[in-house]
């Protein structure tokens, strides 16, 4: 332990007393008052230079502090904040930057910045994410999902219908529809897969319209059509918005937005010009501060300008099903899905079994000798409650 906190200037007084009296060696009097040979030598070249007075602590800001920030600089973060007042000191370290060639800020300095200027509320404050997963290319994935129903109750509780891609972060689709209906958000989607192209596989959660838990696999007409697209669809974990992460912090940050602009978040045009600034502007932090816009770009897949009848490889057998979602095939009648009804489906047959393919995605496994016809993804799900 170092120098008492108590009585400083009477420590070092008594030390350069008894280094005086030069009765036991600097070496052994500094170990016994717990301060280094150098420290030492200090006191008794500040004492024989101008006495006891020179003992106290002296501040150790430099006299001058040519790498402070600029009033200018600082006046720059707080106008940079003030347009952005949901962006944090990373982002906004980063466009100042982009508009300051010829210097480079930390995001420490900028956090300060903006710590004296009162510009940080408790709630501004998070922890972040301990761990990210991403799809190595764009449009592999997209999430979506719609926002949750907190500043957006004024018609309809629901908040705008999002579509993320889950590698580059960029938000395709933000859209506020007013409620979940089949026809708005099908319009949407066809609309978002004309002018971008079509994904490999989408995310969704366990809500409507692309989740009915009276059916089997959850199937609606929703998820029926996006199906025979060529798009895989993969669901979220019940009660597990972990799952579509990136597009719950996109949701995140749109929240943000609207508390600190005071927004109308049922402006149409105000969510247009978010998503451009989201995807355009905004640095992204877990893009190492890039935008979403430059690791992304539209898919190669292009939406039809009708769709066909799905083309099943010539090793299965092309069959129809009938109005109830029933397969007629080998003398049996084999229940399929209602969801399904009147929909072309595929069989390949592997011995004594028979998969049933919609599209992409295999449905059911036929045992031909006993006549049962097993799920594949997932038990039918008819009890189950969002």
């Amino acid at each position: 332990m170092g120098w008492r906190e108590s009585s400083v200037v009477e420590e070092r007084v008594r030390f350069v007393v008894l280094a005086n009296q030069q009765e036991r060696s600097l070496r052994d009097l500094c170990a016994e008052f717990g301060i280094s040979r150098q420290t030492g030598h200090v006191w008794l070249k500040r004492y024989r230079a101008g006495g006891a007075t020179q003992l106290s602590d002296r501040s150790r800001r430099p006299k001058s502090s040519p790498r402070k920030t600029s009033a200018e600089t600082e006046q720059a973060i707080v106008e940079l904040r003030q347009k952005w007042p949901d962006w944090g000191a990373a982002k906004l370290a980063k466009i100042w930057e982009q508009q300051h060639t010829t210097g480079k800020l930390q995001v420490r300095t900028v956090h300060r910045i903006l710590e004296r200027h009162a510009l940080i509320a408790p709630q501004d404050r998070r922890q972040k994410a301990v761990s990210r997963f991403e799809r190595s290319e764009p449009n592999e994935l997209w999430q979506m999902d719609f926002k949750g129903p907190q500043g957006f109750n004024r018609s309809g509780g629901v908040g705008p219908l999002s579509v993320l891609d889950d590698h580059s972060r960029y938000v395709v689709l933000l859209r506020h529809l007013g409620s979940t209906q089949l026809a708005g958000v099908k319009s949407s989607l066809e609309e978002t897969f004309q002018r971008d192209g079509l994904p490999e596989t989408m995310l969704m959660d366990h809500g409507t319209p692309w989740w009915n838990p009276a059916s089997p696999w959850g199937l609606t007409e929703l998820a029926v059509w996006i199906m025979r697209l060529g798009i895989r669809l993969s669901y979220s974990g019940l009660c597990h918005p972990q799952t579509q992460g990136k597009v719950e912090r996109m949701h995140g940050a749109l929240q943000q937005a609207i508390r600190k602009r005071k927004a109308d978040p049922e402006d149409q045009r105000w969510l247009d010009t978010f998503r451009t600034e989201y995807n355009q502007v905004r640095p992204h932090e877990g893009l190492q501060m890039a935008t979403p816009a430059s690791r992304w770009k539209p898919s190669p897949r292009r939406f039809p300008p009708s769709i066909k009848e799905w083309d099943y490889p010539f090793t299965a057998t092309s069959l129809r099903l009938n109005g109830e979602g029933r397969l007629r095939w080998r003398g049996r009648r084999w229940e399929i899905s209602y969801a399904l009804r009147g929909q072309l489906v595929g069989v390949e047959t592997l011995g004594d079994r028979a998969i049933v393919y919609f599209c992409r995605t295999p449905m059911r496994e036929l045992d031909l000798q006993n006549g049962t016809a097993t799920p594949i993804i997932g038990k039918p799900m008819r009890s189950l409650q969002r």
